[in-house]
């Protein structure tokens, strides 16, 4: 799990943009809102290939490395910025740790347990998990438009649970879902404790060093429980599926949301991403041929409207 597998910040927009450029910031919402929501078939296809979690976060990490290594350079060269102090670099590197580490491991080790449709659904409602620790650490007001949305989430992540459960007769669904709601949790403080360090460093310096850390941790991780030992053994097929993961699933969609957000705005953005979800049941049933009802269907839009109401406009 990372950055761009949850809705954007909302933030005022203009809504004179010229009607080209709106266009594309359309397009390009919602072409990345469906690649992101390939991620969890794809985590899912490798699962069936062979691959364990530790092997296909390391192969995802690694694969898109090289990319964020380039990021940081270009940065630091085109921009002539100096030197950053080792407490920052250690703090993007810790915050990594939890951001993108242990929340993608908690993730991908959840979906072993449950349906791609209810791990995205489960993560989908970070933003309710923002509110709260906001109110316990920051201060910050829960009205009762943020509760009823937090209910809203939930309430929706419970029918389709309860759902799964009774129907694949599964007993690890809840446990499952406890590690994708851990991965959750680890995401949204993340978002809270980064922004500090974002505003010193610059967003997309920290991004970078935040994803290079994590690749660290997984690298260390993965020789540590002794996976480096099963990559002559691993199918070609997964480290295809590594590859379209890093690239196709994660990287290249980030760009373009982060591209949509500059032409649309954050709210539009964050309006046409509140499909993923939809887009990720869809495709796991058609291609995963997954289990539903229309009690997912409608667990679904239940938390997709708590959601917008965390994210919308006060």
């Amino acid at each position: 799990m990372n950055h761009s597998d949850h809705a954007p910040a909302v933030a005022v927009e203009s809504t004179t943009a010229p009607v080209s450029q709106f266009t594309s910031g359309v397009v390009l919402a919602i072409v990345g809102t469906f690649l992101f929501a390939l991620k969890s078939i794809f985590i899912k296809l490798a699962f069936a290939a062979g691959a364990e979690p530790t092997l296909l976060l390391t192969l995802r990490l690694y694969f898109a490395l090289p990319f964020y290594i380039a990021v940081l350079w270009k940065i630091q060269r085109g921009q002539n910025k100096s030197p950053m102090r080792w407490t920052m670099i250690a703090r993007a590197f810790g915050l990594g740790l939890l951001g993108y580490y242990l929340a993608s491991y908690l993730d991908l080790t959840g979906l072993q347990y449950i349906t791609a449709q209810l791990e995205r659904l489960t993560l989908f409602t970070y933003p309710a998990i923002v509110a709260v620790l906001a109110w316990l650490f920051l201060g910050e007001r829960l009205n009762r438009r943020i509760i009823a949305a937090i209910v809203l989430c939930y309430c929706g992540v419970i029918l389709m649970y309860s759902q799964e459960r009774s129907m694949t007769g599964g007993t690890h669904v809840a446990w499952g879902v406890f590690l994708v709601l851990a991965s959750a949790i680890s995401y949204s403080m993340y978002i809270i404790l980064a922004k500090p360090t974002m505003q010193v460093i610059g967003s997309a310096r920290f991004t970078s060093l935040a994803m290079i850390g994590s690749t660290v941790f997984v690298g260390i991780h993965f020789a540590a429980t002794g996976g480096v030992d099963q990559l002559a053994d691993t199918p070609s097929i997964v480290y295809l599926y590594g590859i379209i993961l890093a690239l196709v699933c994660t990287l290249l969609p980030s760009f373009m949301i982060n591209e949509a957000i500059m032409r649309i705005g954050a709210t539009r953005t964050v309006v046409i991403g509140s499909v993923g979800p939809v887009l990720t049941m869809v495709l796991a049933i058609t291609i995963l041929r997954e289990p539903s009802s229309v009690y997912h269907f409608l667990g679904m839009f239940i938390a997709i409207i708590g959601v917008s109401l965390v994210t919308s406009k006060k």
